[in-house]
């Protein structure tokens, strides 16, 4: 049996690079200011230059933004700066995004209609998209606790989610999330979309084969924030 083959089209790429708050201020310092390079940018933003090149790449793969190679008249390499390629149609990606919310609230509404169990379901299902999103670690490899944390912090960030990891105490550090994608259908069916997202978590981490928990996902645990905290084992 082939595994099922992972496509992506435009519009989800367009999709999930404009669900980033990082990437949207990316695009308006770049309308503001053309052909800036990764470490202006960085700076900018106070964050690290290979995050911002992490998030560019994203940009440049949905076709919002394109790198141009500096022209110099001095010696030196010329640097990479980076341009916003104006989309005419923008408004058809905000109706995607419209699209998807309201496929997920369908989706979410038929689940807590039809199953005993809203919650376990939707857990399932999000645990099953955790392990596809992310890429396997290759046989008889280990990946350490504190990169796959790491690695789930990006995962959310590319989804949207605008996480913040609170790792003051390493072996329960937390996990803020400060936007949901899908807020106007959690309002109504939070059971089923925080289930979801739980199990999207755990799925990711079960997929790397790490020993970190994701203990639960606490909605709105503070003003506009909702909380997912981790269990990491002792060195």
């Amino acid at each position: 049996m082939t595994a099922p083959e992972r496509t992506t089209t435009a519009e989800t790429r367009t999709y999930r690079a404009l669900s980033s708050q990082v990437r949207t201020r990316l695009l308006e310092l770049l309308r503001a200011e053309p052909d800036l390079d990764a470490g202006t940018l960085a700076t900018h933003l106070g964050l690290h230059v290979n995050t911002v090149r992490t998030h560019l790449n994203v940009l440049e793969e949905a076709g919002l933004v394109r790198p141009v190679v500096e022209e110099r008249d001095r010696p030196g390499r010329p640097r990479l700066l980076y341009r916003v390629v104006e989309q005419p149609d923008e408004d058809a990606a905000t109706g995607d995004t419209d699209g998807y919310r309201f496929l997920a609230g369908v989706l979410a509404s038929y689940l807590g209609a039809t199953s005993e169990d809203p919650e376990a379901a939707a857990e399932q299902a999000g645990t099953a998209w955790g392990r596809f999103v992310v890429d396997t670690p290759a046989p008889f490899s280990t990946v350490a606790p504190e990169a796959a944390v790491r690695r789930l912090v990006d995962m959310l960030e590319e989804f949207g989610f605008d996480p913040e990891l609170d790792d003051r105490d390493p072996a329960a550090p937390r996990l803020l999330l400060r936007r949901c994608p899908f807020l106007d259908v959690a309002r109504e069916h939070q059971t089923v979309v925080c289930s979801v997202h739980l199990g999207l978590m755990r799925g990711v981490l079960d997929e790397m084969g790490v020993e970190v928990e994701a203990q639960d996902l606490i909605p709105w645990a503070e003003p506009d924030v909702c909380i997912s905290h981790l269990q990491v084992p002792a060195p």
